[in-house]
């Protein structure tokens, strides 16, 4: 009974997660914490912040360890599998109709009409964070000083990402390497 449980909270959690990880963070609170008392609110804040510190999807971190959690191994799977089975049919039927309609010119022009919302969505977010980077806020209205160490690294990874077309890994690594001696220093 526990794994069907477990398999329905996290397939809710699969399905109406819609926005991502940190989208997903308040239902899996909801659900977990409060409705099915399983974690403390102690043990969520631990849970959101492996989550994030783990490679891979927020929802399905958080899956696998309350899985684990309430019943081992076998847990960790099952909530795991109900946390991805959603996207996974929703992506295979949309894949199918795809396939199936995409010469269509209402689909190419619905297609080309989503494009640039898309880009914007990315481009919000990539603002949201170079602004938490580079200002310490999220919000154009709040910005009040430059971090200096943050801007110079983001220019220096700007730059050597177009004008050299670095490894982004090599990015990332130098630049927590600088950042982390920089700020030793200081």
């Amino acid at each position: 009974m526990l794994y069907v449980e477990l398999f329905l909270v996290y397939f809710q959690i699969g399905l109406f997660a819609f926005g991502g990880g940190y989208a997903a963070m308040p239902l899996i609170q909801n659900l977990v914490v409060e409705g099915k008392g399983w974690l403390s609110m102690a043990e969520y804040a631990d849970l959101t912040t492996i989550a994030e510190m783990t490679p891979g999807p927020i929802a399905v971190n958080s899956a696998t360890f309350v899985g684990q959690k309430m019943a081992g191994l076998p847990g960790a799977i099952v909530c795991t599998l109900g946390c991805i089975l959603p996207s996974l049919i929703i992506v295979l039927t949309l894949a199918w109709f795809y396939t199936k309609y995409r010469e269509l010119r209402t689909v190419k022009a619905v297609l080309a009409e989503l494009r640039p919302a898309v880009v914007a969505m990315i481009a919000g977010a990539g603002l949201t964070i170079l602004l938490l980077a580079l200002f310490g806020t999220s919000s154009l209205s709040e910005i009040s000083g430059i971090h200096p160490v943050e801007t110079v690294l983001f220019v220096c990874s700007l730059f050597l990402l177009r004008k050299f077309k670095t490894n982004p890994i090599l990015i990332i690594l130098g630049t927590a390497v600088i950042g982390t001696a920089v700020y030793l220093i200081l």
